[in-house]
């Protein structure tokens, strides 16, 4: 009995994988997944978890072993999708950005967007001026650690905190004196929305870049808003399109197409060249997810699209979710008291040495120093997305709560950035899917509960290396001569059978044209116009005569 007992356990434990969640205040959840679940069981767990109710803006996400991202698709299977052996390392972070950060009804929902933004800062998503960059490391500083104090806060301790890729000492005594002077009294949640408020006004906020090449090789960054679709080169936006304007977006191999409606019904086709052609399908899905998500009314207006407009090509793609006008309707009707929000405290992040306190500005020329911005190309040299702007433990504590990471193979998208994420990625295993199981635990790589903290996989500091945004001229894969071959074979039969099915549905229509007895109207017209005549008695009564000639021999040898 006891060897049955033990032997259906261990049939259960063979069904279930390891998956760890890396939440947006560094803290992981960490919990048994079972080989059928979905993806909407773990996001569901995860939502409960952290007492979310507007949780549509969120997603999870990951990078396979190709070291491409993805978004954890909710109606499918965790493992098919993961493809990698587990523990399984995903992240939480948001997927659609509120277009109004204050609109959004429970305070703990705007804290979540605010670490978000905040990772953005950080790792130089959020593109701003100097100015703009000082008023948001205040707040961050305000929200965090408080109002000034003196006994607490001596001379230069801004300087001891990461808020942004590059910091200048003269950018640091900035943030000082407007945290110091003024921002006094303003509770953290003040704080937070004042600091989303500011955010929001800047052109790249909500962007998420995707590299490209336009047209003439040039470098390029993609990225989607609450607001459209724009198209990023060195610091500058050099298109907008509003997602009312947007008409179509396909993709051909590593060709990326958007259609962009303009006045007196003509269009302008936008052409840019992803590194391969994964890439340029992940860029594709957000895109549809994306206009979905912000254009339409409600979810029912939700088609399914393809990616080419020939016959039996491309893919196809329909987005599963709410759009944002029902989720504002939805978070209208939440009734409940405020939940308790635990804000993670800021930790000098020059006690953390997986993050460098990044090169300062002073050591920049005098005559470009005055008109330096905080770069996306710079920002984007650290896009690690791996910790928000103040770490929480050091890479000792790290090491000290895995002293095996390094041998362990982690999916995640710490080590990840745009430029390098220029490997192709597998296709998905079938009729693998996964239930989330129980929690095994949900715990913070704090320093408080470090020695308890023995469960969790964090990754080591070995595991996360700083990546540099390498020059313009990214090699992407050569494709073997066979595959070349088999692509090129794919093409031909798929424009032979369109092209017979067209003949045929040509050959339908003129029998039924001809030998027909339906009085339609518009087959009535046709009949009576003198080419159609013309065809009838000159071309296709003698040809019907010859078929019928050459099929009687064989018509009278069945018959007999």
């Amino acid at each position: 009995m006891l060897s049955r007992l033990m032997s259906g356990s261990s049939r259960s434990l063979e069904q279930q994988c390891v998956c760890t969640v890396r939440l947006l205040d560094d803290s992981e959840y960490t919990c048994n997944v079972q080989k059928d679940a979905k993806g909407q069981q773990l996001f569901d767990f995860l939502c409960h978890h952290l007492n979310l109710l507007e949780k549509d803006y969120f997603g999870i996400r990951y990078v396979d072993p190709e070291k491409q991202r993805h978004w954890l698709e909710f109606t499918k299977g965790i493992v098919k999708q993961m493809r990698a052996r587990p523990p399984y390392v995903l992240c939480f972070r948001v997927k659609f950005y509120p277009p109004d950060p204050a609109a959004l009804k429970e305070e703990i929902t705007r804290y979540m967007v605010f670490l978000q933004v905040k990772r953005d800062l950080y790792h130089g998503r959020l593109l701003c001026k100097t100015s703009d960059a000082a008023l948001l490391a205040a707040y961050i500083l305000q929200a965090e650690i408080g109002d000034y104090d003196p006994g607490k806060h001596p001379e230069g301790y801004s300087s001891k905190f990461q808020f942004l890729p590059k910091h200048s000492e003269k950018l640091e005594r900035r943030i000082a004196e407007i945290h110091r002077n003024e921002l006094s009294g303003l509770t953290p949640a003040a704080s937070e929305l004042c600091f989303l408020r500011k955010a929001q006004t800047l052109e790249t906020y909500g962007v998420d870049p995707h590299p490209c090449k336009d047209v003439s090789g040039n470098s390029a960054f993609l990225a989607f808003t609450p607001f459209g679709f724009i198209v990023l080169q060195g610091n500058k936006r050099v298109h907008f399109i509003k997602w009312s304007d947007a008409a179509k977006m396909k993709f051909e191999g590593k060709t990326f197409h958007v259609y962009v409606r303009e006045k007196e019904e003509k269009r302008l086709l936008l052409t840019y060249v992803a590194p391969n052609p994964e890439a340029c399908k992940h860029l594709w899905k957000c895109g549809v997810e994306n206009q979905s998500f912000y254009k339409l009314e409600n979810s029912n207006q939700v088609r399914t699209v393809s990616s080419s407009n020939l016959f039996f090509k491309g893919s196809r793609f329909r987005y599963s979710g709410k759009v944002a006008k029902e989720v504002m309707e939805s978070s209208a009707k939440i009734k409940r008291d405020p939940p308790e929000i635990h804000r993670a405290g800021m930790v000098a992040s020059r006690s953390c040495p997986s993050i460098s306190h990044g090169l300062r500005l002073s050591s920049v020329p005098r005559t470009r120093r005055r008109a330096v911005h905080i770069s996306i190309m710079e920002g984007l040299e650290s896009l690690r997305d791996s910790t928000h702007s103040t770490p929480i433990c050091s890479s000792d504590h790290l090491d000290a709560l895995s002293p095996h990471a390094s041998q362990e193979t982690v999916i995640s998208d710490e080590a990840y950035t745009p430029s390098c994420s220029i490997l192709p990625t597998p296709v998905s295993e079938p009729s693998l899917e996964l239930t989330v199981g129980q929690q095994v635990n949900g715990t913070s790589c704090s320093p408080q509960n470090e020695d308890s903290d023995v469960a969790s996989t964090p990754v080591s500091d070995a595991e996360v290396p700083a990546r540099a945004l390498p020059g313009p001229e990214v090699a992407s894969p050569i494709e073997s001569e066979p595959e070349q071959a088999n692509k090129f074979l794919q093409s031909v039969f798929r424009l032979l059978a369109v092209t017979l099915f067209l003949l045929l549905a040509l050959l339908l229509l003129l029998v039924i044209l001809a030998e027909s007895e339906l009085e339609l109207a518009f087959l009535r017209d046709i009949r009576l116009t003198p080419e159609f005549q013309q065809f009838h008695y000159q071309y296709f009564c003698p040809l019907r005569r010859w078929i019928s000639c050459k099929l009687h021999p064989f018509m009278r040898l069945v018959g007999s």
